[in-house]
């Protein structure tokens, strides 16, 4: 990976935990384009992600329980902010829960603060990044998205609409009153909608949704 000086706008994130290793590398990671916002932890993650809005939201899950509620939590409140997780160990349960919460990327001990810059912008851009051998276990386990015309073709023309509505960004409470629904039901269509197109995240949702012209 190039470890040439970033001279664009950076890319800006919020760390939930402490690793050192990150903490001492924030200098060398604004030189390759990242902006570390804030470092909070996973009580505050929420408050502080929706306050300063990062590009991406960097997890480290050796936070355990907590830290896998701050990615489901965080997926489902600040909508289109994709996270990326790390851990010390390659622990496949672990990277599996945190897929199911809604994290896209995972990076197992980041070797140097160029290898962390490039998954952190590569997440930014919309795509998942995983450690070697992690990528055909998430796969194996999930699957991949369903083709996008068979995908719609399965949607019924409400929870169409609110597809288009969660691509807009609107909350499920806006969507609710936009529809005359309640939230329940509006949260109820999502879920279908995740469900019937293979994904696993609001984030994921919005982004496949946009590339494939389903909104």
């Amino acid at each position: 990976m190039s470890s040439a000086v970033v001279t664009g706008p950076p890319v800006t994130t919020v760390l939930v935990g402490q690793p050192p290793a990150l903490m001492c590398a924030a200098h060398a990671l604004a030189r390759r384009g990242i902006e570390l916002l804030a470092t909070v932890a996973p009580r505050d993650a929420v408050r502080l992600v929706s306050l300063h809005r990062p590009q991406v939201v960097v997890v480290n899950l050796d936070g355990g329980q907590a830290a896998l509620t701050v990615i489901a939590t965080v997926t489902a409140t600040v909508q289109q902010i994709p996270v990326l997780t790390l851990t010390a160990v390659p622990d496949h349960a672990t990277v599996l829960s945190a897929v199911q919460a809604g994290a896209v990327s995972h990076l197992v001990a980041p070797g140097n603060a160029d290898e962390l810059a490039d998954a952190v912008r590569c997440t930014a851009a919309g795509q998942a990044v995983f450690s070697p051998g992690l990528a055909d276990v998430v796969l194996e386990q999930f699957g991949r998205p369903v083709d996008p015309q068979e995908g719609a073709r399965r949607l019924t023309q409400r929870e169409a609409d609110v597809l288009r509505l969660v691509v807009d960004g609107l909350t499920a409470r806006q969507i609710a009153a936009r529809l005359v629904l309640s939230p329940r039901t509006v949260e109820n269509h999502v879920q279908n909608v995740l469900r019937k197109l293979g994904l696993r995240s609001r984030a994921a949702l919005v982004r496949y949704a946009i590339e494939n012209g389903l909104a």
